[in-house]
């Protein structure tokens, strides 16, 4: 991106930002390094790479529709490729730790409202890792 342009290639989700097998969150994981906001716990790790990527775990007992667990995931890849050139070259697992909203409440909690509380959240979390990592 040396000439400033934007192209759909320096905003995309490709498989190497991507961690994709259980043994890549497990490492994650066995780090034991965790922010944590109201909803949202990011796990992190560095990484041998040149650039940050990242997990999603969104269980089904925290976000009982699917529609629902659907949306955080869109709203968390999203910020992520918007925001992927400022992270360290961590491992990131962004894991929702805390009840979202029912499936009889599934439309009432996919509003802009809550998706702009999920947003501020998840680049809150990013921030302050930013803010840890930078010496």
């Amino acid at each position: 991106m040396s000439s400033g342009v934007v192209t759909a290639e320096n905003f995309g989700f490709d498989r190497q930002l991507r961690l994709r097998v259980a043994t890549e969150f497990s490492e994650v994981f066995a780090a034991r390094k965790v922010l944590r906001g109201p909803c949202f716990a990011l796990h992190y790790r560095p990484n041998d790479r040149s650039h940050a990527r990242l997990g999603l775990v969104i269980p089904k007992k925290q976000a009982r529709a699917a529609v629902l667990r659907n949306a955080i995931k869109r709203q968390a890849r999203e910020l992520f490729r918007l925001r992927r050139a400022g992270l360290p070259p961590f491992d990131l697992v962004l894991r929702l730790a805390r009840p979202v909203g029912s499936a009889a409440a599934c439309a009432a909690a996919i509003n802009p409202r809550s998706q702009a509380a999920w947003r501020a959240e998840i680049v809150g979390l990013f921030d302050q890792l930013c803010q840890k990592t930078t010496p």
